[in-house]
């Protein structure tokens, strides 16, 4: 120890090195404190939104199984299967009305006076007007049946309200106490049920009187009417089949069959209604909106994964330089611009171009043109992709950028093409990290609010399959528009207040689960390439 101390000369130059030293331990110190403290805050806030989502959406379960009960106690689910009837029909004849209006309004346009008008539509709207009327016995019935169990529904949930709050008199609506209020419940289901006959005579009159008018369908010399007919006698006639489905649901009607927990949260995921704010009864479905999510998501991914990862093995392998330094600026810049804007730019300009194009003449033999709705899946799809793109192509770019070059030269040295080398060497390389390109890319574009808040259309509804590419060009609305949507308008701690939660809790879920999936792929491309 001695001879080392003497041959170690106390020199400033020594005592800046051993400064150096200390102070650079500090530093990594500093640096290490600095970012765990950011990993720590971030698992923080994460773990208290978590907590919060969670708290506040679990309690749906039970406030929407109470009111689904409430909702077959009363009788209101008996009444709603043949409701259920009447709405399906009603909506069939909507369809039929809307293409009267466009027919005539088209006639109009064309410059015809109002006797010719007139006269060329007589048969198609008089067969209209009969079709409507064959259901008018079933919808007579079903309206008293209607305000006999939302009166009882009403009535119960003010006797509720008034004995949970202190020193009101819940007495007022005739109740003394739940037993009573029981008892009422159960003497107007049996009213309800005991209408059983009045519904079967009046849908036997509906059936007999639809059949008739189907079997003396006009012949119009307008073709897009004719075939607007020829197209609703086909489903009339299958709606027909659907009666007696309706009829044994009734016969089979148990009011005394509690609401399980199990058809809560089967109602909630796979329940194909949304229905807020309703005179009738609240539906929680998140079917239409998962489905309309997908549907716009199909559309942004078709073209932002072949645009995005494209681009990033043209600008990583084959551009020069100085292509290199004029296109990937301005195709990440497109990230920053406002989704807002871009929302703006979707209604004003690409949802209008797209309708206006579906009328032109060269593009009539598609089946699904011309649209009527400007603002739709595919307006919402093609404006997600351009904002999924940089995402895609930023992370792609960086996967390529990634493999060795030791790759690249190998490949070269044994004779390969550049083609050969980017598609057989680089870009199976790159796989795991274009993957997580894409997946990240998905959830830039199934996480985006504004956007399909703008132009999506925001129709709740289920999209129709059966229209083929046609479904693309209908309106649908999606899981993070109606949060955005609805959040600023609904109670607070109220059942469609945590309906809302709920939605953002399968969001979160749904996040877990691409993620996963992403991971399993990415192991499992590292085990088959080791």
């Amino acid at each position: 120890m001695a001879d080392k101390l003497e041959h170690t000369p106390f020199t400033a130059e020594s005592i800046q090195k051993k400064g150096d030293g200390f102070l650079g331990v500090e530093k990594a110190l500093l640096i290490k404190a600095f970012f765990g403290g950011n990993a720590l805050v971030a698992i923080i806030v994460l773990a208290l939104i978590t907590f919060f989502l969670f708290r506040e959406g679990i309690e749906f379960f039970p406030q929407y199984r109470a009111e689904m009960q409430l909702f077959r106690e009363s009788g209101q689910e008996f009444v709603g299967l043949v409701k259920e009837e009447v709405d399906q029909f009603n909506e069939l004849q909507g369809e039929l009305q809307d293409v009267q209006t466009k027919v005539i309004t088209k006639l109009y346009d064309e410059g015809k006076e109002w006797e010719e008008v007139t006269a060329l539509t007589k048969p198609f709207q008089d067969f209209v007007r009969e079709a409507g009327a064959s259901i008018q016995p079933l919808s007579k019935v079903v309206k008293e049946a209607t305000t006999i169990a939302v009166g009882a529904k009403e009535k119960v949930i003010e006797y509720n309200i008034r004995k949970g709050i202190e020193g009101m008199d819940p007495s007022e609506f005739g109740f003394d106490s739940d037993e009573q209020a029981d008892a009422f419940l159960v003497e107007k289901r049996t009213e309800l049920t005991a209408m059983l006959p009045a519904i079967q005579e009046a849908n036997e009159a509906f059936r007999v009187g639809l059949t008739a008018t189907l079997e003396n369908v006009p012949t119009v010399e307008l073709p897009e009417a004719q075939l607007a007919l020829d197209a609703y006698v086909k489903k009339a006639k299958k709606f027909l089949n659907k009666v007696t489905d309706f009829e044994k649901k009734l016969e089979s009607y148990d009011p005394n069959k509690p609401f399980t927990m199990g058809q809560t949260i089967g109602g909630f995921l796979l329940g194909a209604d949304w229905i807020t704010a309703s005179s009738w009864q609240d539906f929680y479905g998140i079917w239409p909106l998962l489905s309309g999510s997908l549907l716009v998501s199909v559309v942004a991914l078709s073209y932002a994964i072949p645009f995005g990862i494209f681009a990033a093995i043209y600008i990583n392998q084959v551009a020069s330089p100085k292509e290199q330094n004029f296109i990937k600026p301005y195709i990440e810049f497109i990230s920053a611009i406002p989704s807002v804007v871009i929302g703006f730019f979707g209604i004003a300009i690409l949802g209008t171009f797209i309708r206006n194009a579906s009328n032109w003449a060269f593009l009539s033999w598609l089946p699904f043109f011309p649209i009527s709705e400007r603002l739709n899946a595919y307006t919402a799809g093609t404006l997600l992709a351009l904002m999924a793109v940089p995402t895609i192509f930023t992370l792609a770019e960086d996967a390529l950028n990634n493999v060795p070059k030791a790759f690249k030269e190998a490949s070269v040295a044994m004779g390969a093409t550049r083609w050969q080398t980017i598609w057989r060497i680089q870009v199976p390389t790159a796989l795991s990290g274009i993957i997580s390109a894409v997946l990240l890319g998905f959830g830039r574009v199934i996480g985006e609010t504004m956007v399909v808040l703008l132009c999506a259309g925001n129709r709740i509804a289920v999209p129709d399959l059966s229209k083929g590419p046609g479904t693309f060009f209908e309106p649908v609305h999606t899981m993070t528009g109606i949060i955005a949507q609805e959040m600023g308008e609904v109670v607070p701690g109220s059942i469609h207040y945590r309906a809302l939660f709920c939605v953002g809790i399968f969001l979160f879920f749904l996040s877990l689960i691409i993620n996963y999936f992403a991971q399993l792929v990415v192991r499992k491309y590292k085990i088959s390439a080791g």
